[in-house]
């Protein structure tokens, strides 16, 4: 998918937000389990209920690979129920790769054509030859980690040179000598709020992936305040607060409610036209 692609279908629907499908059997409806796939049934009816309002799903594969083959057996279903039937949603692979170079061509080869996913997140601690093979495909994003909203991320992400210049932004700087805004994008945590000041002076036109609105606590009108861009430049997830919404049979029904109401939240703070 194409910037010009996502654009459209942001604008179009008035919604930039991702639905992570971050499925867990011991939080599923229990009427569920006793099913074949309890993970893929689960996955599509979330789907079907939220696409109206989304424009981005984001699988978490660890919540899959735990499950061994079965589970990645249920990733692959997913990803091919999205492409078939929803293919103007934009796919994300949270699956935090990068390695040395050959091995993050496998990955990407993986990913890319394998499942035929849209954009995968990569860490980036290794630098360029880890990261430049994620971005040979056209059509493709790579979705580099840059400031996240765990605890820990002070540990590393925050450290300054003697320059003044913080790891977060040297990586966020130092990446767009690999990729550009048309192939690559940054997860920042939403928890992060008026930082985004900080993100937008070092790569103003990037599309930033943002975790954590909703049961993590971030605020859907601070990371617009300070992160948006005229064409948007965001993809706010949410993931619990969304698919647990409920764990009774009308799961579905009420997880669509929950996409609906964070849609006209964000109808309401994105430009009229582009």
């Amino acid at each position: 998918m194409t910037r010009q692609e996502l654009v459209r279908e942001i604008f179009s629907k008035r919604s930039f937000l991702c639905v992570g499908l971050d499925t867990d059997t011991k939080k599923i409806p229990q009427h569920l389990l006793g099913n074949d796939d309890p993970i893929f049934d689960f996955n599509k009816a979330i789907i079907d209920a939220t696409a109206p309002y989304c424009v981005a799903y984001k699988p978490n594969l660890a919540f899959y690979e735990a499950f061994g083959v079965k589970g990645m057996v249920s990733f692959e279903k997913t990803v091919k129920y999205l492409n078939e039937n929803y293919p103007d949603h934009f796919v994300i692979a949270d699956a935090k790769r990068g390695d040395i170079g050959n091995t993050s061509a496998m990955y990407a080869r993986t990913f890319f054509e394998e499942y035929g996913i849209d954009s995968l997140t990569v860490a980036p601690y290794m630098g360029e030859d880890s990261v430049s093979p994620f971005l040979k495909y056209e059509g493709k994003w790579v979705i580099l980690l840059a400031l996240t909203s765990n605890k820990g991320s002070e540990d590393f992400q925050l450290t300054t040179s003697p320059d003044g210049e913080r790891l977060f932004e040297k990586v966020i700087r130092k990446s767009q000598e690999w990729g550009n805004e048309e192939n690559m994008m940054y997860v920042v945590g939403a928890t992060q709020g008026k930082m985004f000041e900080d993100i937008r002076r070092v790569a103003p036109r990037h599309f930033l992936l943002v975790p954590g609105v909703g049961a993590q606590g971030g605020s859907l009108e601070e990371v617009c305040k300070y992160g948006m861009t005229d064409d948007c430049g965001l993809l706010v997830n949410s993931s619990r607060g969304i698919i647990y919404a409920s764990q009774g049979e009308d799961f579905a029904e009420v997880a669509g409610q929950k996409a609906k109401e964070l849609q006209e939240q964000m109808d309401k703070i994105l430009p009229l036209a582009k």
